[in-house]
């Protein structure tokens, strides 16, 4: 059943126009909801957890929590205040879930965030992740619909990660080929969001489980503008392109080209496998924002002097669609 159905019965509970202290949460998705505390700061909320997508439960745990965080960072904001939330089977063993719950912590204090307790329940498989709560300043929010036509798109993470989980999960990828994907996983967003604020983005979002193509329909959509993406320009982690090639795509791929492909329009030159990458679920992947040409290429210096990772993959147009080229 589609989320919009189930959440339908709901459309009519909350409206907007009694809550105008919520400045984002009921109207079309953002990554966090947004509470107004006073003329210069909001407090930014969000949740976020899933099963595990690498074998390493300390790895587990801090990806878990840098894909939490993300959400605050995409919003502008700074995280300061976190809560666990686990699903674990009873038979696991405690040492396991102690190395997850110690890779969440690490990972938060690393951010400057505190976890301060949460809540733990039993599942058939494991899950975890956080709860978080983050300063905003009023006029800072980056969020959806912030776009212009003629502004520059920015990546800060490579693509791929749905599709090297498929081949961990069927064992058809060697464990040091991973090391390096999993590395970028554990990475916080924390530079990137500070150099697009720095540099006047106004729209951004973090690519996750709706694909580079489906977050970034998010945005077009919301911001009533196209995409143009180089398909060449958009970074990839190592061995990707090989596993795509035999067909090694997660399920989530499949719905994501599904609900999205009618908003794309793709080349000729590019190849089915290839289109099915950019429909990739990804997990803690980086900041797609937005930047004007003027601010752009000292964007781009910025990012080299500190050594944060983004790669230009498009520019935003007034089509009303995603083009891939």
């Amino acid at each position: 059943m589609a989320l919009a159905q189930v959440l339908r019965p709901l459309q009519n509970i909350f409206l907007p126009e009694h809550y105008p202290d919520l400045l984002t949460g009921l109207n079309p998705p953002d990554d966090a909801a947004i509470w107004k505390l006073d003329d210069e700061r909001a407090l930014a909320v969000t949740t976020d957890f899933f099963t595990p997508v690498v074998d390493d439960p300390y790895d587990f745990g801090q990806i878990a929590a840098t894909n939490s965080l993300s959400d605050i960072y995409a919003m502008g904001g700074e995280p300061f205040l976190a809560l666990n939330i686990a699903a674990m089977p009873p038979q696991l063993p405690g040492d396991i879930i102690s190395e997850i719950l110690r890779g969440g912590a690490e990972k938060a204090k690393e951010a400057g965030v505190v976890i301060a307790g949460g809540h733990t329940v039993q599942d058939k498989e494991p899950k975890y992740g956080l709860v978080v709560l983050g300063f905003i300043k009023s006029d800072r929010i980056l969020s959806k619909s912030g776009m212009q036509p003629g502004d520059f798109l920015f990546l800060t993470k490579p693509i791929g990660s749905g599709v090297v989980a498929a081949a961990i999960k069927n064992e058809i990828i060697k464990s040091e080929d991973t090391k390096e994907m999993i590395a970028w996983l554990k990475r916080l967003n924390r530079d990137a969001a500070t150099l697009a604020l720095r540099h006047g983005s106004k729209a951004a979002t973090d690519i996750t489980g709706f694909s580079l193509l489906g977050h970034a329909w998010e945005m077009a959509a919301a911001s009533h503008a196209g995409i143009r993406f180089d398909f060449a320009s958009i970074p990839l982690f190592p061995h990707v392109l090989s596993l795509a090639s035999e067909w090694c795509f997660p399920g989530g791929s499949f719905d994501n080209a599904e609900y999205y492909d009618p908003h794309v329009q793709f080349a000729p030159h590019i190849t089915q496998d290839k289109q099915m990458l950019l429909f990739d679920p990804q997990t803690s992947g980086g900041l797609l924002f937005s930047i004007t040409p003027e601010n752009a290429n000292q964007c781009i210096q910025e990012a080299r002097e500190k050594n944060i990772p983004l790669w230009k993959i498009g520019e935003v147009t007034s089509t009303g669609i995603i083009e891939v080229v």
